[in-house]
């Protein structure tokens, strides 16, 4: 593609203009509201959330053998090139506002990143939650190494574009760009250029990751691994720690370090009491996308989901005390996965082997609860490879593999915490409390879990501890939480085959890591098939 895509010059080019610029664009061209916090509040209209039926990866020979096409769509060199000369051409006419940053607080392993909008407010997004020029050496500016192009005013014609609907997000790994229309989540331009480091951080030997990471006082870094719901960006913005990230990092030799500048926190039900750091940080400078407001006070209403549930908070790290900018810290020494168990089966924490890492980050277990979704009348096990298959360019097992190593490299321990149900599932059982759940991570982040005893869940194969400080010992024990013990084992094996079930789609997994999940169910597992 040339240098120069826009022929005859765009109306306005904008490149890097001051958030205060930005933000007085976006109300003065009536694409967004301010609110009484002094954030920007914007509506994306029919999308508000990802559409991943629009996401494609351009087939060209470079990459052909290395994508896993089961887990991506593909689309052709040629449609990708007619597409870019339409969306090139729809935004001859339109103001354009470009920020140049990077993707990756690594200097080894930084990515400059160059976003076109359409839009103000998507322009502050990208400022936002991508690493400002200042803040990486100035020997990595120049011509970006990545284009993203992000109009949401052009539609495409599934029929003659060969997309799927209107929306599009192309990612185009030869020609390094990416091309987004048809769709007003921001989310879209993040997760692209996420999907693009899934894709070259591996091949360098770096862990690509989808979770937030913190750091303790004395520099010991903790990753927090979990699909929305689960907790991961409310229980990393802790008081007590310093931020690296939210959501995005690398793993490398040196140690971890944060793919994005900012932060998009979910903000549905969004309370001072239980998120401090993440309510204070809605402030000027933040786009707010979707939350309700009275437009007579402008006060946000969080609790408010007419628009969507998936309501989010985009800021730059910076809004969140004691953070760290650029993102950076040591070889983790503690993992965590969260899960939403509404099952109310798991354990509320359990001690997981180098090969249970590798099982339980393979399968990317939550599950969807009763009534969030139209037809869901009773939880669903959501299995997402790696915390983020959506995000995998690369087969799951190269992922995990690297976790693997990295984990025996640096003797980093890992924990399985259930930020779900406990003595019986959603609807009948209780949710644990996030208060609980913090002084169980605190446990497990403090090493007071290496010296307890632990019992052997007779179902899913996981160490349990005997003690924990400020849970009680009962609640550690998830079959004693219920009333009916024969109850939750059926529902134990329900879930328990459910993994079976999705592990069995791998192909070509070493045996060692197969038999490091649930054990083999037998004649004891009789499962209601109702």
């Amino acid at each position: 593609m040339t240098e120069n895509p826009w022929g005859s010059h765009p109306k306005s080019v904008y490149t890097n203009l001051s958030i205060p610029e930005l933000v007085e664009m976006a109300i003065l061209r009536h694409e967004a509201k301010l609110t009484a916090s002094g954030a920007l509040r914007v509506q994306t209209g029919k999308y508000t959330g990802r559409s991943p039926n629009d996401k494609f990866i351009v087939d060209t020979p470079e990459v052909h053998n290395t994508i896993w096409w089961d887990n991506n769509k593909s689309i052709s060199a040629n449609q990708y090139a007619a597409l870019y000369m339409k969306i090139t051409e729809y935004l001859k006419d339109k103001d354009l506002f470009i920020f140049n940053g990077f993707a990756g607080a690594e200097s080894a392993h930084t990515l400059p990143v160059q976003v076109i909008n359409e839009y103000a407010w998507q322009n502050i997004f990208a400022q936002q939650l991508f690493i400002r020029p200042n803040a990486i050496s100035q020997a990595k500016s120049g011509q970006p190494k990545l284009t993203v192009i992000v109009a949401p005013g052009f539609k495409a014609d599934p029929e003659i574009d060969g997309t799927n609907s209107e929306a599009f997000v192309l990612i185009n790994f030869t020609e390094k760009t990416i091309i987004i229309g048809g769709t007003h989540y921001a989310g879209e331009i993040k997760k692209s250029v996420f999907s693009v480091m899934n894709y070259l951080l591996p091949r360098s030997g770096v862990l690509s990751m989808h979770c937030s990471a913190n750091a303790g006082p004395d520099n010991d870094v903790t990753l927090f691994f979990g699909l929305s719901g689960t907790g991961k960006t409310s229980l990393s913005a802790d008081i007590n720690r310093s931020l690296i990230g939210d959501d995005e990092h690398g793993w490398s030799d040196d140690g971890v370090f944060n793919i994005e500048g900012g932060c998009y926190a979910k903000c549905i039900n969004l309370s001072k009491e239980n998120e401090p750091q993440i309510w204070d940080a809605i402030r000027f400078g933040t786009v707010l996308e979707n939350v309700s407001i009275n437009e007579t006070s402008r006060q946000e209403d969080f609790a408010n989901d007419s628009l969507t549930e998936n309501t989010r908070a985009a800021y730059p790290i910076t809004y969140i005390p004691n953070s760290i900018y650029p993102g950076s810290g040591r070889h983790p020494r503690t993992i965590v996965f969260l899960t939403a168990d509404a099952f109310g089966v798991l354990p509320p924490i359990a001690k997981l082997t180098p090969e249970q890492a590798m099982y339980y980050f393979l399968s990317g277990y939550t599950s969807k609860l009763a009534g969030t979704e139209r037809g869901i009348t009773e939880p669903q096990a959501t299995f997402s490879a790696c915390f983020g298959a959506p995000f995998l360019p690369l087969p799951p097992l190269e992922y995990a593999k690297l976790l693997r190593e990295k984990i025996l490299d640096h003797q980093t321990r890992v924990f399985l915490i259930n930020t779900g149900w406990q003595g019986g599932a959603y609807g009948i059982g209780k949710r644990i409390s996030i208060q609980l759940t913090r002084r169980m991570v605190s446990a497990a982040i403090g090493g007071y879990l290496d010296f307890v005893d632990y019992t052997i869940h007779p179902i899913f194969n996981l160490a349990i501890p005997t003690k924990c400080p400020g849970v009680p010992d009962s609640l550690l024990q998830p079959a004693s939480t219920w009333q009916d013990e024969a109850a939750y084992r059926q529902q134990a094996c329900r879930l328990a085959k459910l993994f079976h079930d999705n592990f069995a789609s791998f192909a070509h997994m070493p045996t060692e890591i197969i038999q490091s999940g649930p054990f083999p169910l037998d004649n004891s597992c009789e499962i209601d098939a109702s």
